[in-house]
């Protein structure tokens, strides 16, 4: 499975961690974090096709998060709202296409209407396919994927389907995912899709990340060997 802009585009993956602790380092309530951490988005999304970036995810908010207290969630609700309606147009206009992954029916009322909006508004940006992440799970999805096979035969390529289907995605592998705000775990994003992608950590928080930071990740990318399981090609020895 390749990237969506083409052969050879990338498919970034990034865990946006760190919004709220940024925040409370300063003195903030958590949700200004948050707001600061869509400016983050803005210019990430800008950095992508330059450094070879065809399809960005993003993990914005996971099945777990509704577990958080009411008020940061009903914010983050809000300010999702707001990212839909303020951002739409600039999406499209810099050749954007938006796509938002993950379950519809436990939003709030509107939302996934201005979802479908959205999205009808980028469908023909072929530059970027920025997907954000919301009321996602991978272990979830896997598990619908499972449900929907009904005992049926399956390959890695249709199972793949399966899984990025129950949740409004699209197969997709990652190649690089980054997480954001010093912490080292997948939390439930990605798992499948995920297989083989190389791993970056940084201890730069979400809001105060950027395309340097960006362009870091993807030349240490660069600099890995991806065998996939199997081992480098020795050099054929010329003849003699």
């Amino acid at each position: 499975m390749q990237s969506e802009a083409g052969p050879g585009a990338l498919h970034a993956a990034i865990i946006m961690d760190g919004n709220g602790r940024w925040a409370t380092q300063r003195g903030l309530p958590r949700l200004a974090g948050h707001h600061r951490g869509v400016e983050a988005i803005r210019r990430t999304a800008e950095a992508c096709p330059d450094l070879g970036i065809g399809t960005l995810t993003l993990y914005a908010f996971s099945a777990d998060n509704w577990q958080r207290p009411a008020d940061e969630v009903g914010g983050l609700m809000r300010l999702l709202r707001s990212y839909l309606r303020n951002e739409t147009q600039r999406l499209a206009r810099t050749g954007t296409r938006l796509s938002v992954v993950g379950r519809r029916d436990r939003l709030p009322n509107g939302i996934p209407e201005a979802i479908a909006q959205a999205e009808a508004a980028t469908a023909s940006g072929g530059r970027l396919h920025l997907r954000i992440c919301v009321d996602y799970s991978a272990r979830d999805a896997i598990i619908a994927a499972a449900q929907r096979l009904q005992g049926g035969e399956a390959t890695r390529e249709s199972f793949g389907e399966l899984v990025a289907g129950t949740m409004h995605g699209s197969p997709v592998d990652v190649d690089l995912l980054i997480r954001t705000g010093g912490e080292q775990r997948l939390s439930d994003f990605m798992l499948w899709e995920a297989a083989y992608a190389e791993l970056h950590f940084t201890d730069r928080m979400w809001p105060e990340f950027g395309p340097d930071d960006l362009a870091a990740a993807v030349a240490e990318f660069a600099r890995r060997e991806r065998r996939f399981g199997g081992l480098k090609t020795a050099a054929v020895p010329a003849a003699a």
